[in-house]
């Protein structure tokens, strides 16, 4: 059975919710790369239609119909490998900041793609993943005691942001001077083989003229 992968990236300001739908083939797998930073809770909730060729809607899957999820950090080890069913949701918490990869693809194992897919998918992150309401109730806090809980998420998650932000900027300035070091040694090289071709060329040049008696 062949699966086709298709990668999908997504820079996420990583406060905000993203919901949106795509399209797959029975046997098809998508991924998603987003950068989170590093203990930082991420919950993913999906629904599967399938198309129906006959009326040419989609419709709720049938039922033993799965989603495998696969989540992996920057480091390529798996933080998530499991398969729901047609329906639910995937929680996993970040322990390296950076891009984590993030799979679906349906249980299926028919030999062709004959069957298309909907996949509705909605990622929160950070403090938007947290079900307040159910703490609330846990926890028996009052409207003032929750909306300070809310806040002070909030300004842990800032916190978060901006450290995996000077992360970032570490990295892209190492990355910079090295390529700056490796530009100016790829001049000198440059330099010194046109030299040494020179100074070949003119011994070579010399002791033609030489062979000639022309000097």
């Amino acid at each position: 059975m062949e699966t086709h992968v298709s990668y999908f990236i997504f820079f996420l300001v990583i406060s905000l919710t993203n919901a949106l739908y795509f399209h797959i083939g029975e046997t098809e797998k998508k991924c998603f790369i987003e950068e989170i930073p590093d203990e930082t809770m991420v919950v993913g909730k999906y629904k599967v239609q399938v198309y129906d060729f006959s009326v040419k809607e989609y419709h709720p899957s049938a039922p033993g119909f799965g989603m495998l999820v696969e989540v992996k950090d920057p480091d390529e080890n798996i933080v998530l490998s499991r398969t729901y069913a047609a329906e639910g949701r995937f929680t996993f918490t970040s322990h390296t900041a950076g891009e984590h990869i993030i799979c679906l693809h349906s249980n299926s194992s028919a030999w062709f793609a004959s069957g298309q897919l909907r996949v509705h998918l909605d990622i929160q992150v950070g403090e938007h993943a947290v079900d307040y309401a159910q703490i609330q109730a846990k926890d028996k806090l009052s409207e003032l005691q929750l909306r300070i809980r809310q806040l002070l998420d909030q300004v842990e998650q800032i916190t978060k942001e901006q450290n995996y932000q000077r992360y970032r900027e570490e990295r892209f300035r190492q990355t910079s001077e090295s390529t700056n070091q490796r530009v100016l040694w790829w001049s000198i090289a440059q330099t010194l083989i046109l030299l040494v071709t020179g100074f070949w060329q003119m011994k070579h040049l010399k002791s033609f003229f030489e062979a000639k008696k022309l000097v």
